[in-house]
């Protein structure tokens, strides 16, 4: 269903400030500026030659640190960036959910930016209106659909750009952390509805900081770390290895310790029986 072949992610990271004579100024006066060439580009590779394979109906869980690339991963996952080496593959209508209400015109009111995101999504004007009113119960603002959303809250235009986005049941859903968005009540309904599309076979890439939501979700989960893939393997070990990990224990020792453990109670559950 996915097949991601040797990613890397390559970016050039530095400040290219360009030529005034204000920049001129601070070089002749600071000789570290001179130096130091702030202005040179180096590479950062947010990924380095990543592989993994998810079957069709499989819900995979996308784990690590902040900054470890897992939103980069998504993002060439989605189409939404190219990698700089590698491949990925994936067959079946795709919907990603991963910058929530990033297609919105904060002038326009909630009615309108159903229509505008529908439209950057690829849904037609007719079915749109099929769907209208599935959207509006979903979300939760009705009283709001005619108000322009730059007066929204941040949490109202997660909810919209939630509803909009899960009227269709994909073939492939991309989620990042959208199970946190909007209030206690929503977060439930986002919940609920995640679950019926996983249990309806939809396969599922998802990045959550929750590690008791991937091990709930999740069938096998992929570690990554610093653009590097540490592990990919049951949930209930990598997510127990990766708890330990941020205390002290490097990721291959964790996994290794938690292995054992699992190995150990399951030969105590044979034995009792």
């Amino acid at each position: 269903m996915i097949d991601v072949k040797n990613v890397t992610m390559r970016f050039k990271m530095g400040i290219d400030k360009g030529f005034s004579f204000k920049q001129l100024f601070v070089n002749l006066l600071d000789p570290k500026m001179r130096k130091n060439k702030t202005n040179e580009k180096k590479d950062f590779y947010a990924l380095s030659d990543i592989s993994f394979h998810v079957d069709r109906g499989e819900v995979v869980g996308i784990i690590g640190s902040n900054g470890a690339g897992k939103s980069t991963l998504l993002k060439i996952v989605s189409g939404v960036m190219k990698p700089t080496n590698g491949s990925v593959s994936v067959h079946g209508s795709i919907a990603p959910m991963i910058e929530l209400g990033a297609g919105f015109d904060a002038e326009l009111t909630a009615r309108e930016n159903i229509y505008l995101n529908g439209a950057v999504l690829g849904y037609s004007k007719e079915f749109i209106d099929s769907k209208f009113d599935e959207v509006v119960e979903f979300s939760e603002l009705i009283d709001f659909i005619d108000v322009p959303i730059k007066n929204f809250s941040s949490g109202m235009i997660a909810k919209l750009a939630f509803s909009i986005a899960t009227i269709v049941n994909p073939e492939v859903l991309i989620v990042d952390e959208i199970l946190s968005v909007g209030d206690i009540k929503f977060q439930e309904k986002s919940k609920n509805k995640m679950m019926s599309l996983i249990q309806g076979g939809t396969t599922v890439l998802y990045v959550s900081h929750s590690i008791e939501t991937i091990r709930e979700l999740c069938n096998r989960v992929i570690w990554i770390e610093h653009g590097k893939l540490i592990d990919v393997g049951p949930a209930d070990i990598l997510c127990d290895a990766y708890f330990c990990s941020q205390f002290g224990l490097t990721p291959q020792e964790a996994i290794a310790k938690k292995k054992k453990e699992k190995e150990e109670k399951n030969k105590k559950r044979k034995q009792n029986y």
